[in-house]
């Protein structure tokens, strides 16, 4: 239990999560981002989906690394996370059917998101599973709760309403408020994380 908790697995959980996040810090995964986010529910669900392709990805070739041939490394990289991303696609259609459809090619082409094969490389193939894991899981979720935020602004601003359900009351429409339908576009996606980015590196910068 105490190796559980070691300094080592906490920092590998924890600084995807601030300091090193994969999207603010490393800009990396912006493209999946700026595609899924104009509503919070698919925003969720693809973070989720991320998260745990992610650290199960991490663990499988952390457990494996020593046996793998150094000249076919990528190759035996892509075939674990095309096995997780093809059996995260066949329970997001058996359980949440309709996300799985906005969603679209997206879930598919996780298997391209620059996050899962930099941590590959860069971690699982020099460190102990537990700590791989960890560190998938936190830069999954790092970069899950980013696709949060903006899921968040977009559907708020864009319709009004979050997880289908109305935020902004009657009586403000009847004010005169119209939602903003600009936020649902692929532009104001990439100003928002654009803007996350921004206040994410202040707030970082100021703790310093």
């Amino acid at each position: 239990m105490a190796k559980l908790f070691s300094t080592e697995n906490r920092e590998a959980f924890v600084t995807p999560l601030g300091k090193n996040n994969p999207i603010t810090v490393q800009i990396l995964g912006i493209c999946s981002a700026l595609a899924v986010t104009s509503q919070l529910e698919p925003a969720i669900v693809m973070g989720l989906s991320v998260a745990i392709i992610t650290g199960f990805s991490n663990l499988i070739i952390s457990c494996i690394r020593n046996t793998i041939p150094n000249r076919i490394r990528i190759i035996i990289q892509l075939v674990v996370v095309a096995t997780l991303v093809t059996i995260v696609s066949m329970v997001l259609k058996a359980v949440a059917y309709d996300v799985s459809v906005q969603l679209s090619v997206y879930v598919s082409l996780i298997i391209t998101n620059c996050i899962l094969m930099g941590r590959l490389e860069a971690f699982a193939m020099n460190h102990a599973p537990l700590p791989s894991f960890l560190d998938g899981l936190g830069n999954g979720l790092g970069y899950a709760y980013i696709l949060v935020i903006v899921g968040c602004i977009r559907e708020l601003l864009g319709s009004g309403s979050l997880l289908g359900f109305k935020f902004i009351p009657d009586a403000v429409y009847n004010a005169g408020y119209l939602d903003n339908s600009m936020m649902t576009t692929p532009a104001m996606a990439l100003i928002i994380v654009g803007c996350v980015i921004w206040v994410s590196n202040t707030l970082r910068k100021e703790e310093k």
